[in-house]
């Protein structure tokens, strides 16, 4: 009996591995992070485990943002939170939070979506109020849980939202 493969040399029903055997999708994946056909031209992904410092993490997690790629800018709000020091865990997940809200919302989750964007608000508010750092790395805690908590609201009144358009300035502005 013949084998039959994907044309790119895949098994049928078989999962992608990383080199360490771990399972990752190698699917393409389009601007807000859903997977596409092997065959489907995709949206370069973001590396992950990249070490940077908290600027960096922020100017690349913004750019993201503005771009309409608030799935990219997750991962690297990922990172910092994998990375950084444990202090800050919680300020970093709830920076991935926001953004994977926003990628809900912007894919017509409104529930998802919106609970995402009131975790990442509760988890940096209440990180700043625990810390006393109300602008950590000039990141503006204030506006961006009043963005936050505005676009859910609005997701669950029924509102399209296109991420880039709708991404929030992490410092302000």
């Amino acid at each position: 009996m013949a084998s039959t493969s994907t044309p790119e040399g895949r098994q049928p029903g078989a999962r992608d591995r990383d080199t360490e055997g771990r399972a990752r999708s190698a699917r393409p994946r389009d601007g807000l992070g859903r997977p596409l056909p092997y065959d489907a031209q995709g949206v370069p992904r973001q590396p992950e485990g990249i070490v940077r410092t908290p600027e960096e993490t922020v100017a690349e997690a913004q750019a993201l943002l503005e771009a309409g790629k608030p799935f990219h800018a997750h991962e690297v709000f990922e990172d910092a939170w994998k990375s950084g020091p444990d202090e800050e865990r919680t300020l970093w997940r709830g920076l991935a939070q926001l953004a994977v809200g926003l990628t809900h919302a912007a894919r017509g989750n409104a529930t998802g979506g919106a609970r995402l964007l009131r975790r990442g608000a509760a988890a940096i508010e209440e990180w700043a109020a625990r810390t006393g750092r109300k602008r950590p790395y000039d990141l503006d805690v204030q506006g961006l849980t009043e963005w936050a908590r505005e676009l859910a609201g609005d997701v669950e009144g029924g509102a399209t939202v296109d991420a880039g358009a709708r991404a929030p300035g992490l410092r302000g502005g």
